[in-house]
């Protein structure tokens, strides 16, 4: 469904759940009946038209594109078969990231070697795994949700596993843009909790940042991978050493 043809049919829900007919619709826009009926038809409302209905229903165009956005079912975790496919072809995994990292289409070709024939086949499968929405001139809509979710010890988590974390630990974190931080000790299990409260916090900021740079043009950003991590846990070669009665249990 393209967003023009979402947003308008938000906007008849909500013209029935507050009871109006196109007759008093015909009567805000100086239209027929019939002309309105057309416009809802044909999904050619005008901006200043949209509008004027809106103003009818009490509502900012704002508070009608928020409606359709809760009311398109998002992605919140693909199936088994589904992250499978995608890391049994790094070329499909590629385009799936960059696309919700918001680069577009013409930047991911241009920048990688992926034919622009290859590609809109990508686009293709990313629409049929509702990862994306295809919309004309290769454009595409994301249909991720925030609460997105990989499957627990699935395909990508353990791609992510094996390939993408020792590739990302393998460095001394001393460049520019790098940081490391390693804390070991004994904490209570409330500081164990408040800490874990405090990772989610920066994951969330973390996101929001990254959803402001956005807008930025491709050359003002880059790509960059946060790892952040709490267990109870003591490196295996002390706890070989334990007796058997004062092995940890967490």
């Amino acid at each position: 469904m393209t967003q023009t043809r979402a947003i308008i049919d938000t906007l008849k829900k909500e013209l029935r759940k507050q009871g109006i007919n196109y007759r008093r619709v015909a009567e805000k826009l100086e239209l027929s009946e019939a002309s309105v009926k057309r416009l809802f038809a044909e999904h050619s409302f005008t901006l200043e038209r949209l509008a004027l209905v809106c103003e009818l229903l009490h509502l900012e165009i704002s508070d009608l594109v928020h409606q359709m956005e809760k009311d398109i079912e998002l992605t919140t975790r693909l199936t088994l078969e589904q992250e499978t496919e995608l890391v049994s072809d790094v070329r499909l995994l590629l385009m799936a990231h960059f696309l919700m990292n918001k680069l577009s289409f013409s930047e991911i070709i241009g920048i990688y070697d992926i034919s622009e024939t290859e590609g809109i086949r990508m686009l293709a499968k990313l629409d049929r795994m509702k990862i994306i929405e295809l919309q004309p001139g290769n454009r595409v809509k994301l249909m991720i949700s925030k609460n997105f979710q990989l499957l627990p010890g699935g395909p990508i988590q353990r791609f992510y596993e094996k390939i993408v974390q020792a590739e990302f630990s393998n460095s001394h974190f001393s460049g520019n843009g790098e940081h490391r931080v390693y804390v070991s000790g004994m904490f209570s299990r409330a500081a164990n909790a408040e800490i874990i409260r405090k990772i989610k916090r920066l994951a969330e900021d973390a996101h929001e940042l990254r959803e402001d740079s956005d807008n930025l043009p491709l050359d003002e950003r880059f790509g960059c991978s946060l790892i952040m991590a709490i267990r109870p846990w003591e490196v295996k070669v002390f706890d070989r050493l334990r007796r058997e009665p004062n092995r940890k249990k967490f």
